[in-house]
């Protein structure tokens, strides 16, 4: 295709020379026009011809006059390209042609601006006036509302529940309980506060994974029988008479041949018990004494009752087995170790030290006897002292109406049989055995 190349300097030329021209062949013919008209103006009539070149000469004019605003516009429009060119001269228009040209290199990919991650905005800390020294209010968050209700309905599940473990616990009244054993017992304080641990410990919870099983043990005439009798009165008085039993071995069941109809039949009347203690919500009492005198049939029932896969109504329960069995170890150990106790022991502290020495050689005993006693806490109750049996006979004189004199209280306790004198004490043979009888011949 053909083409036509023209360069800056000379086209720049030509145009400028072809303005020149025009512009004066114009004033030319616009000073012809003038002298024309002051010729006419002269003469007394002016021609039709006059008007008409004239208006010819105002038409030159017009154009010239648009002309001549058309290159001051092209002027100022060259003026500023070359001013931000920054080129040391203007020049006129090129004419573009695909010669010489080389492609240009391929324009860079712009690189997208990162967003600047935007910062957490800082509070401003607000300086109250001296006036008022407050710091600005804060707002709580909802979570926080949340957990202090959660607190405060945790606090209120627990406070319930241990108040209605307090109620479960009051029911059974232990504090009158233990008045009354302290008062009735003598010289067995320690085993008394024992006792009363493991009734407590038992009461104050709902669920139980075994029954509560105690197995009472010590000489005759120290108490065991009589202690049997204070608990069987009190659990009456609390939970009813239909849920307490006293079983004597000797009086249930006398003949060894019925041992295996006393054994179903008292596991029948167990499992009623139970089963009417789980309707009322109450927990039974089993008490069963001269248990040296049960028949083996008995111990087997009484074993599968208190294993600890049995129903729940099984598992709460007490049972309070009052035995002579290992009396002679006891009989035995407080006489070799009487010596060595202080005096100013408590009884607590006495009964302590006798119970951790004691347990683990009656359970050896018991156990060979039957397995019943592996499921058992045995509680050893110890001799009676002289000045215990004397707190025997002023309770018994008191309650058969005699005067209380106590000359004649020693002379009653000096009749009674004791173990030669060992570290100052005196231990009763026969414990308060022989007190009722001795206080009827009064």
């Amino acid at each position: 295709m053909p083409h036509f190349k023209m360069s800056d300097e000379s086209s720049s030329t030509s145009s400028s020379q072809l303005v020149e021209d025009f512009e004066g062949e114009l004033d030319e013919e616009v000073d012809s026009e003038e002298g024309k008209n002051q010729k006419d103006r002269g003469s007394p009539t002016p021609s039709l011809s006059s008007f008409a070149s004239l208006r010819a000469v105002i038409r030159i004019k017009q154009k010239y006059q648009a002309i001549k605003r058309r290159r001051q516009e092209m002027a100022l429009g060259l003026g500023t390209q070359c001013g931000l060119t920054g080129a040391p001269r203007c020049t006129s228009p090129k004419i573009f042609t695909f010669n010489g040209l080389t492609p240009p290199p391929f324009p860079a990919i712009p690189s997208v601006p990162q967003k600047k991650k935007k910062r957490g905005r800082k509070r401003d800390v607000l300086y109250p006036p001296e006036r008022q020294r407050k710091m600005p209010k804060q707002e709580r968050s909802r979570a926080t509302s949340c957990l202090y209700l959660l607190f405060v309905i945790v606090f209120i599940q627990v406070y319930n529940a241990i108040e209605n473990l307090d109620d479960h616990v009051l029911r059974y009244d232990l504090e009158g309980l233990e008045k009354t054993l302290r008062r009735e017992m003598f010289g067995q304080q320690g085993a008394v506060e024992g006792l009363l641990s493991h009734l407590n410990d038992y009461l104050f919870t709902y669920v139980h994974n075994k029954p509560l099983v105690v197995s009472i043990h010590g000489p005759s005439g120290v108490g065991k029988s009589h202690l049997g009798r204070l608990l069987a009165g009190h659990f009456r008085s609390v939970v009813g008479d239909t849920l307490v039993l006293q079983y004597y071995v000797l009086h249930h069941c006398p003949q060894e041949a019925d041992a295996m109809q006393c054994a179903r039949n008292l596991s029948t009347l167990i499992s009623e018990m139970v089963e009417k203690a789980e309707e009322e919500e109450k927990i039974p009492l089993f008490i069963f004494d001269e248990a040296e005198h049960m028949h083996m049939e008995i111990f087997d029932v009484l074993l599968q009752l208190v294993a600890s896969k049995q129903s729940n109504e099984y598992l709460n329960a007490i049972y309070l087995i009052l035995s002579n069995l290992g009396h002679a170890h006891i009989t035995k150990h407080m006489l070799q170790n009487s010596s060595s106790i202080p005096m100013a022991m408590t009884a607590s502290g006495r009964h302590s030290n006798f119970v951790k020495e004691l347990t683990p050689i009656l359970r050896k005993t018991l156990e060979k006897h039957h397995s019943l006693w592996s499921e058992a806490d045995i509680l050893p109750l110890g001799l009676l002292e002289k000045g215990h049996v004397m707190e025997c006979f002023l309770e018994e004189v008191t309650r058969e109406g005699f005067y209380p004199d106590h000359s004649n209280i020693e002379r009653l306790a000096g009749e009674i049989e004791y173990y030669p004198a060992v570290g100052g004490r005196e231990y009763s043979q026969t414990g308060c055995k022989q007190v009722v009888a001795k206080v009827n011949l009064l």
